[in-house]
């Protein structure tokens, strides 16, 4: 390991990092074989695994080193970088109201000035100054490392729990704070949420105690399971929690995630219980008076996927079951609930229900078409009334009932900042409250329209594409092309303030609607997840070349950028058609299929994804797994590869091995970089300056790698 500290120490000298790419830093084979349904598979980087090793973080740090050295010196970066904070941090605080308890609006504040959100109550949605602050992680923790994953109100609006975390690990503790003071009371939970499989709490009635989701504790399993077998305990506040009792758990898959919440008038809390994340829901209900059994309603196989309490006795249902883009059932809640006794009051329609909410005598379904919102309106027997202005080409990113039929509701577009606004029943017409956002961004230049490619068997794929009016059509535009598909998450319209910056180079940017996603309903996301998640890959390329056939842009001036899912993405498209995109950007990917399953998240995936351990899909996964379809001598794109050391969801070692992988075989010169953030995780958490660093990075390189000139402010 000597020569990788010698070639750190060279990395960071000035001479040597102005004369722009430097060596790749050594990484030597150590072979592994396995044998996966009778296939041999040699894996030379399975060391990389393995982030505890000195020798690995000796690697990784000659990697940053090596990759801050080329971006830290791209022409133009550090002007890239003012603008990328100043759009940002310009942008005006934004609000995400989550619930109205006890005469109080109860919301997540993010404020560009600060490093992490916080949570406040208002007394309106009309008046701003009326902000109390109650948890704000910026002052526990000035460097941004402590987040708040969630949060839960007692249904007098008198306390809340909150699950904070640090790092991005996404493992979090619940406090308990007293709503009037701002106090934090009673004892810590540990461990109500474990990275991705999450964590959930849910108030009794009269708000002295909580059920909340446990992971396991001492020896109760081995200390690899530590991350699963989620159940719900129940605790009085002032108690010790060793003296916390068992609800529910014991018998739901290993790799279960449990949702909780009471309902508003006390009688009833709910359990969603999900097999993992690949789209499969189970309910449990249990009354709140002391000592009652938790009952199911429904299982995996009834294709029940979503709920809402309503505020008569009832409990709303978004089921699946011949409606693959859903229909709304009504279950009394009696005594004993039943689904049997569900009725059905909102048919399957062309749109996808996203969300639904129920309020006095009226319920409001969001539904997508195809990415956009539409908003239909219904009283409780289902009868339809008149839809809600929603603008087109709009997101609808919240629901919050408020006082009698009226309703708060967040909307959103490409082009404009999301703004909450007050809908009235009574007449009928919406109106912006004093919770939006506002910003020195301006996009009235700026056009989105959404066309269709072809897919390989025939499918029609959206792209939503935003370009300058006075765009040409040469050939010559530098493209951004964005894509996911994957688990139902649907991309909706969505505002970016850093977006900006790619505009004013000339650029255009495009958002693929792939299948597997959840815009046209349950259908689109099954065709493509597990043996059919190449469909998913077809679907970009697909998008890809009608770009370069409809002179938007060229495979010399095309980018390819996706996250996660996406990262998985960016994986197989830059291995199957390498020749076809200028520069890639993947960010916290998937990129060894076959070895996902091995961490903890992995093993949540496996119902999106599939397991090595069945034959088909085995085969399917082996088929598309970027980093064994990597192939020597191939000229690879310019491509930047990053990640967060304290990443949950992806564990790092994806992008080390895929990144190793690439620099050996590459015959192009072009640059291979990972760039590690030691102090962040998948995302969610990143502190305001991580998010800045990084997206300042990520247009430094594409500006370069694309040949652009760049152009300052238009």
């Amino acid at each position: 390991m000597r020569a990788l500290i010698l070639f750190i120490a060279t990395a960071i000298a000035g001479n040597a990092a102005a004369a722009g790419l430097m060596p790749v830093p050594p990484t030597p084979k150590q072979p592994v074989v396995e044998y996966y349904q009778g296939v041999k598979v040699t894996d030379d980087y399975r060391w990389l695994e393995d982030g505890g090793s000195p020798a690995v973080k000796e690697w990784s740090d000659a990697q940053n080193a090596r990759t801050r050295a080329y971006l830290d010196t791209l022409p133009h970066r550090a002007e890239i970088g003012s603008r990328v904070d100043r759009l940002i941090r310009s942008t005006s605080t934004s609000y995400i109201v989550t619930a109205r308890r006890g005469g109080r609006l109860f919301a997540y504040k993010t404020d560009p000035k600060l490093q992490q959100r916080m949570i406040v109550t208002l007394a309106s949605a009309d008046d701003v100054s009326s902000e109390r602050v109650l948890v704000d992680p910026n002052k526990l923790d000035a460097w941004g490392g402590t987040e708040i994953d969630w949060f839960v109100v007692s249904l007098d609006g008198s306390k809340i729990g909150v699950s904070l975390s640090r790092g991005g690990s996404e493992d979090g503790d619940m406090h308990v704070y007293d709503v009037a003071d701002a106090r934090e009371i009673g004892e810590v939970i540990p461990g109500v949420q474990k990275g991705t499989a999450g964590g959930s709490a849910a108030f009794t009635p009269d708000g002295l105690g909580f059920w909340y989701t446990r992971y396991p504790r001492g020896s109760e399993h081995a200390p690899e399971d530590a991350g699963f077998y989620q159940q719900v305990w129940f605790h009085r506040i002032g108690t010790k929690t060793e003296s916390d009792t068992y609800e529910l758990g014991n018998g739901l898959p290993k790799i279960a995630e449990i949702a909780l919440e009471t309902k508003e008038d006390g009688k009833w809390t709910v359990a969603e219980v999900r097999n993992g994340d690949g789209g499969e829901v189970a309910y449990y209900l249990r009354s709140t008076s002391p000592g009652s059994p938790w009952a199911g309603v429904s299982g995996f196989s009834d294709k029940i996927v979503r709920y809402a309490f309503g505020r008569d006795d009832a409990i709303y249902l978004m089921s699946r079951t011949g409606a693959p883009k859903g229909k709304i059932l009504r279950l009394p809640l009696d005594a004993s609930p039943s689904l049997g006794n569900a009725v059905e009051i909102v048919k399957e329609s062309e749109g996808s229900i996203e969300e639904f909410c129920p309020t006095s005598s009226r319920l409001y379904v969001n539904d997508l078409l195809g990415g956009p919102s539409r908003v239909r309106v219904f009283d409780l027997a289902g009868k339809r009334l008149a839809d809600l202005p929603v603008p087109p080409i709009s997101s609808v990113d919240g629901m919050v009932a408020v006082e009698g039929d009226d309703l708060l509701i967040e909307i959103g577009s490409y082009l404009e900042l999301p703004a909450w606004l007050r809908f009235s029943a009574a007449g009928g017409a919406c109106r912006k409250t004093a919770l939006l956002q506002t910003s020195i961004v301006d996009y009235s230049d700026t056009e989105v329209i959404r066309e269709y490619a072809r897919s390989k068997d025939g499918t029609m794929v959206p792209l939503d594409i935003l370009r300058r009016k006075s765009a040409r059509l040469d050939g010559a535009n530098p493209t951004i092309l964005y894509g996911y598909g994957g688990y139902g998450v649907s991309m909706t319209p969505k505002f970016s303030a850093s977006r900006r910056i790619w505009l004013d180079q000339g650029g255009v940017f495009v958002l693929a609607i792939l299948r597997g996603g959840g815009e046209f309903g349950d259908e689109w996301h099954l065709a493509g997840n597990l043996q059919r998640k190449q469909n998913v890959f077809d679907d970009f390329y697909a998008c890809a070349e009608w770009l370069v056939e409809h002179k938007y842009t060229s495979p010399a001036k095309l980018a390819i950028f996706g996250e996660s899912n996406g990262g998985l993405l960016m994986g197989a498209a830059l291995t199957e058609h390498p020749e076809y995109y200028r520069a890639v950007v993947s960010r916290v990917g998937i990129y060894d299929s076959l070895r996902a399953e091995t961490t903890t998240n992995g093993r949540f995936n496996v119902t999106e994804y599939g397991s090595v351990n069945d034959p088909e899909q085995f085969k399917a996964l082996y088929a598309y797994s970027p980093y064994h379809h990597v192939v020597d001598g191939v000229k690879y794109p310019s491509i930047l590869l990053t990640t967060g050391a304290n990443d949950p969801r992806v564990d790092p070692w994806h992008s080390r091995k895929f990144c190793a992988r690439l620099q050996a075989a590459s015959a192009s010169g072009n640059p291979i970089l990972l760039r590690t953030s030691k102090t962040s995780g998948h995302g969610m958490g990143n502190s305001l300056d991580e998010t800045i660093a990084e997206r300042t990075d990520i247009f430094a390189f594409l500006i370069h790698e694309l040949g652009v000139e760049f152009r300052p402010a238009m």
